[in-house]
């Protein structure tokens, strides 16, 4: 992404979480809680050693996912957002909050087990989506899970439709875990094993 499109997405964001801690309704609305409930039903492991969520917004998933994770890594490029994320999250020590933009500050030193890219990429033209699914393909651990998870109708500051953001990501070689399609929303899991929750358990 050029550097003008990037800085005003940059400033529509600094602007509209100035004006509201919760923007989007992520607290309140039934569909965002209900949707953030899908996500977390489909990830396959009960816990996590190092997850990373970039474009982590008011820090409302964050809080959930931090429960399941020892280490969180949560990530957006805006201050403001920060801010708010901060706020919301300031009684989880395991959560990490760092300002980055994608896909160049991507944290290529850590490995994680668990990647959530939830509302984020759509925003990003296509081929810096496919630098973060190298990423994604680089950075995720022996038995680690992605998750993605996007608005589906269209919309003004949308750069990337989010059919082809799950379709770039579906090609680093990961198996496929979950398809949750809605009007509304996708929902896709890939794990980095194939064995499903129930062969993990020994139930076949």
């Amino acid at each position: 992404m050029t550097r003008a499109p990037l800085q005003a997405l940059h400033d529509h964001f600094e602007t509209l979480y100035a004006g509201s801690a919760d923007p989007y309704g992520a607290r309140t609305r039934w569909y965002e809680q209900r949707k953030r409930a899908l996500l977390l039903a489909s990830l396959p492991h009960q816990r996590f050693r190092n997850g990373y969520e970039p474009g982590c917004g008011n820090g409302e998933l964050t809080a959930r996912l931090a429960l399941r994770c020892d280490r969180l890594l949560a990530a957006d490029f805006s201050a403001q957002v920060l801010r708010t994320a901060r706020q919301r999250t300031a009684a989880l020590p395991q959560v990490r909050l760092v300002q980055q933009v994608l896909p160049n500050q991507w944290p290529v030193t850590e490995q994680f087990d668990l990647i959530v890219l939830s509302e984020v990429l759509y925003f990003l033209p296509i081929d810096a989506v496919r630098s973060v699914a190298r990423h994604c393909a680089r950075g995720l651990a022996a038995d680690g899970v992605l998750v993605a998870c996007d608005w589906r109708p269209d919309f003004a500051g949308r750069a990337c439709a989010t059919e082809a953001v799950h379709a770039e990501l579906g090609r680093i070689g990961l198996h496929p875990a979950v398809a949750h399609e809605e009007d509304d929303f996708s929902l896709r899991v890939w794990t980095r094993a194939p064995r499903s929750v129930a062969q993990r358990e020994g139930i076949r």
